[in-house]
């Protein structure tokens, strides 16, 4: 199985950003992190980071016939980017949604999801380990 990670804006910026809400764990040793258990699942995992909307929405296009799962954290683009959830749609890739913190308890604009509707799944709060419950989802649990 092949699953694409992908991170929107600030994500790059772990360990730096809020260390009280996100952790202090480096966006390095969150690839890291994914990595260790893709190779425990025999999953073959790549990543994909970018501040920037139409990069993102291109790698989900690139994705198109070569992924077999999508995980996507699309930071502040989720409550904003119609694209996101366009791509998401015309790619028809199965895509679990995480983000590290709980969105339902933050600012009211956070509660809101632009590409929900094109997941099977989300996974909000459970920090970075949601990632790899998220690959868990897409391997059935292997």
């Amino acid at each position: 199985m092949k699953i694409l990670v992908i991170n929107g804006p600030n994500l790059n910026m772990l360990g730096i950003r809020e260390p009280e809400m996100y952790g202090r764990e480096t966006y390095g040793d969150l690839l890291e992190k994914i990595r260790k258990h893709a190779e425990e699942k025999q999953v073959e995992v790549s990543f994909f980071q970018s501040n920037h909307e139409g990069d993102l929405v291109d790698a989900i296009q690139e994705a198109y016939g070569k992924q077999d799962g999508i995980i996507l954290n699309p930071g502040a683009y989720t409550h904003t980017s119609v694209a996101l959830l366009d791509a998401l749609k015309t790619v028809g890739i199965r895509t679990v949604e995480v983000h590290i913190t709980d969105v339902n308890t933050r600012e009211e604009f956070r509660k809101v999801s632009y590409v929900r509707a094109a997941c099977e799944k989300t996974i909000s709060g459970h920090g970075t380990d949601g990632y790899l419950e998220a690959m868990d989802w897409l391997t059935g649990g292997r």
